[in-house]
Order: structure tokens, then sequence, then C-alpha cells
């Protein structure tokens, strides 16, 4: 028997990549600290404490890893709307998807500081990536 899901076509046109990389979210006049789960050149798939509305307009600053530069990683912000979000449940955070509309590559020192940046664990594969006590 053939599964369905191998019969879907792939709506993808970029390459995704599995990355968790620390990211600050701006939106609504606020710096919200989150990490990746995967990105690309068109979209980004992020995990954060607060919930961001379908449609809003986010502004995201990360280093966009070596793996998608394929020289440096580089210090990137990317302005994009949000596609989706999952309704965050007690205790955990809220899935967000988010499609890149332009970005810009940024000197070094515009990072966040390391002290503002969420640490996460590594997951298993299927599991949500998870903060790391300090």
């Amino acid at each position: 028997m053939t599964d369905p899901a191998s019969n879907r076509l792939e709506r993808r046109s970029a390459q995704r990549f599995d990355v968790l990389l620390p990211l600050a979210v701006h939106f609504d006049g606020r710096m919200i600290p989150a990490f990746t789960q995967n990105l690309s050149g068109r979209g980004i798939l992020f995990y954060a404490e607060a919930a961001i509305p379908d449609g809003a307009a986010v502004e995201l600053v990360f280093a966009m890893p070596s793996e998608v530069t394929l020289g440096e990683s580089m210090p990137v912000r990317c302005r994009g709307r949000v596609l989706r979000a999952a309704p965050m449940q007690p205790g955990q955070r809220s899935g967000i998807a988010v499609q890149l509309e332009s970005y810009e590559y940024l000197p070094a020192d515009e990072l966040l500081p390391t002290s503002q940046v969420m640490r996460v664990s590594v997951p298993s594969p299927g599991e949500v990536p998870r903060p790391v006590s300090r």
C-alpha cells in the first residue's frame, strides 16, 4: 500500500536547512528572544515564548550559518510576514512560520549580546527544541 504522504507534491522551491540558532524577533515595538528550527532563502520556522498573530510584520536578526551562505556565518536582518503560528499551550513555545520578504547583511556588532540569547538543547528527531537552564 502506498503512503499518501509520499504522493504529495513538494511545494518548497528553496532548500531548507535544519539549524538551531538564537534569533531576535522584533515585533510590536519589543524584542522577543527565539530560536530557529529550520530556514531557507524564502522562509524560517522558529519558536518563541510569545504569540505573534498570522499576517504580522516581523524583523528577525540572527547569524546566517555557513551552510546557507556557503562561506562564513554572517549577521543578517530579515523582514517578513507571519504565515502561521501554532497556538501557545501552557508551558510550551509558539511555533511561528515566517515568509521572508527582504534581508540585509549587518556588521558583526549588531547581533544580540550572548547574555540575551536563549540556549537550547539539541532535540531528538520529532522533538521540539527546548531551552537549557543556565
